[in-house]
C-alpha cells in the first residue's frame, strides 16, 4: 500500500508540472536534449521530463518599442536628438530564440546606425520636413534586416526632433518673423480691398447724382417748354378769336399797347417804343372818351 501511494505521489510530481497549456497569441519553443524540437502553439501540451526543456517563450502580439533619443549629425552640421519609436512582431518563434542573442537590444542598435545613415543624407530643413520619408525608409531597412530574426517591422515613427537651442531660437525667429509678414500682407489686401469699396461707392454715388441732375434738367426743360407751348398756343387762340372776331386796326393796336405795358412792367433794361406810338396815344384818347360817354 506503501509502495502504491509512494508510486502515484512520485507519478504526480514527475506528470503534473510536465502538462502545459500554451495561452492564446503565445508559443513556446521546445528542446530536447539541448536540441530544438518544435514550436508548441496555443493548447494542451506534455514534455518529457528530463528530457524536453522550455527554451523560449514568445509572444505573438504586435509590440510597441519606444528607444531613447539618438544624437545623430545632418548634413550641414548640425547636431540634434532623435528619438523613434518601432512597432514589430514576432513571426517566427524559433528565428526569434535561436536568430540573434538580445533581439530588443540589437533592433535598438539597428534602429540607430539606420537613422544616424538617413539623417546624414538630409541638411535641417529636409529633417524637419520629411518625417514621413524617413519613416518609411527606416521601416523599410528594419524590415530587411529583421527577417532572419524572426521579426516583421510594421512600422517605424520618429517620434521627436530636437534641435539644439540657438538653432530653436533661430526658428522661432523666422516664425514669427513669417507670421508678422503675412499679417501685414494680409492687413495691405483688407486695406486695399477697403479702398476699392470705397472708391466703388463715391463713384456710384457720383453716378447718381449726376443722373439726378441731369434728370432733374431734363424735367425742367421739359416743363419749360410745355409752359411755351401752352403760352404760344394760348397766342394763337387769342389771335384766332380776333380774326374770327373781324377786330379792326384799333383792337389791334390796343393789343400792342397792352404788351407794350407788360414789357414796361417787367425787369428787361430796354424797351422798344413803336414808331406809330402817336397813333396809339390817339387811339387811347378814343377809348377814354368812349368810356365817359357811356358812363
Amino acid at each position: 500500500m506503501e509502495i502504491f501511494i509512494t508510486l502515484l505521489i512520485l507519478v504526480a510530481v514527475l506528470v503534473i508540472p510536465n502538462i502545459k497549456v500554451v495561452p492564446q497569441a503565445r508559443t513556446y519553443v521546445l528542446e530536447r536534449l539541448g536540441s530544438y524540437s518544435q514550436t508548441w502553439q496555443h493548447g494542451l501540451h506534455f514534455k518529457i521530463p528530463f528530457v524536453d526543456r522550455i527554451a523560449n517563450t514568445v509572444t505573438l502580439k504586435e509590440i510597441v518599442k519606444d528607444f531613447a533619443p539618438q544624437p545623430v549629425i545632418t548634413k550641414d552640421n548640425v547636431t540634434m536628438q532623435i528619438d523613434t519609436v518601432v512597432y514589430y512582431q514576432i513571426t517566427d518563434a524559433k528565428l526569434y530564440t535561436y536568430g540573434v542573442e538580445h533581439p530588443i537590444s540589437a533592433i535598438e542598435n539597428l534602429t540607430a546606425t539606420t537613422l544616424r545613415n538617413l539623417i546624414g543624407e538630409l541638411e535641417l530643413d529636409q529633417t524637419l520636413t520629411s518625417r514621413d520619408i524617413i519613416n518609411s525608409k527606416m521601416r523599410s531597412i528594419l524590415d530587411e534586416a529583421t527577417d532572419p530574426w524572426g521579426i516583421k517591422v510594421n512600422r517605424v515613427e520618429v517620434k521627436n526632433i530636437i534641435p539644439p537651442r540657438d538653432i530653436q531660437e533661430a526658428m522661432e525667429k523666422q516664425m514669427r518673423a513669417e507670421r508678422e509678414r503675412r499679417e501685414k500682407i494680409l492687413q495691405a489686401e483688407g486695406e486695399k480691398k477697403s479702398n476699392i469699396l470705397i472708391a466703388e461707392g463715391e463713384k456710384e454715388s457720383a453716378i447718381l447724382r449726376a443722373e439726378a441732375k441731369k434728370e432733374a434738367q431734363i424735367r425742367e426743360a421739359e416743363g419749360e417748354a410745355e409752359a411755351i407751348l401752352k403760352l404760344k398756343t394760348a397766342e394763337a387762340e387769342g389771335i384766332k378769336l380776333l380774326k374770327e372776331a373781324k377786330a379792326d386796326n384799333a383792337v389791334l393796336t390796343l393789343k400792342s399797347f397792352e404788351a407794350l405795358t407788360n414789357v414796361a412792367n417787367g425787369q428787361s433794361t430796354k424797351i422798344i417804343v413803336p414808331s406809330d406810338l402817336q397813333n396809339i396815344a390817339t387811339i387811347s384818347t378814343t377809348i377814354s372818351e368812349m368810356f365817359k360817354k357811356e358812363k
